[in-house]
């Protein structure tokens, strides 16, 4: 990891982003609990989340370009987040990380600075078994 460059540099830039974003929706797709909550045509949200890494790990503004500030709280209210789900969708990064070869400590790094996010969309309870 060089600290020189942005958390977008470090990851290989568009290109290797971009296949994280696809390797990450399709673990999302596959799990149990966060499956049903995204639409059938995964495509269009894995363009907005490419976007939103891209810019949230300081390459191009591109969410910004299209869609405004990003406002992510606000955007997902819709969608019923505890914070069993939050983990989950970590979790599912996590593994998307290692899978697409990212290294420690950037692996990590990148982990924790999701995980304030994953956790600040929480606005449901737990759920109970």
């Amino acid at each position: 990891m060089n600290p020189n460059e942005s958390i977008y540099e470090n990851l290989g830039g568009a290109e290797r982003l971009r296949k994280l974003v696809e390797v990450f929706y399709g673990k999302v797709q596959a799990h149990p609990r966060l499956g049903p909550l995204f639409p059938a045509d995964i495509s269009p949200v894995m363009d907005k989340q490419y976007r939103f890494l891209t810019q949230f790990f300081g390459g191009p503004p591109l969410y910004s370009e299209v869609y405004g500030h990003p406002m992510m709280r606000a955007r997902h209210m819709h969608v019923p987040i505890t914070e069993e789900r939050s983990e989950e969708w970590l979790n599912c990064m996590g593994e998307a990380l290692e899978e697409t070869g990212v290294e420690e400590p950037l692996r990590t790094f990148v982990l924790q600075r999701l995980a304030g996010p994953a956790r600040h969309f929480v606005n449901m309870p737990a759920e109970s078994d």
